[in-house]
């Protein structure tokens, strides 16, 4: 009967185990700059801390300006050090309103995205 018991303990632990990480997803911890700010000044880049580790080659960033026209940036990266931490460098932005606009996907393949406000006075 212990025996049983045991392989009934053992299995439901693994499987709560198994379905707990199948279901996490990157979620975004912090950003700077923070979402809804407003700033004296432009951002040189944009900093997106997140609380797992997200895949380089599937996790990206862009900026949108006013009427969501694309403003191009470049070189978005995911620290090599910490892979929680994407960053990317901004162009000089003059004032007005932005939308840091996130896609990531974690080692198990879940994808996520989301948009971080900001305003330049």
């Amino acid at each position: 009967m212990c025996i049983k018991r045991f392989l009934a303990v053992t299995a439901l632990a693994l499987a709560s185990t198994v379905t707990s990480s199948a279901f996490a997803h990157a979620k975004l911890q912090s950003s700077d700059p923070k979402a809804g700010s407003t700033l004296g000044g432009a951002p040189k880049q944009v900093r997106l801390k997140f609380n797992e580790a997200v895949e380089p080659a599937f996790s990206k960033i862009m900026l949108l300006g006013t009427g969501d026209k694309e403003i191009p940036i470049s070189g978005a990266t995911v620290d090599k050090v910490d892979p929680t931490v994407m960053t990317a460098p901004l162009p000089p932005l003059p004032a007005g309103e932005y939308r840091v606009r996130w896609s990531t996907m974690t080692h198990d393949g879940h994808k996520t995205k989301g948009d971080v406000p900001f305003t330049i006075k």
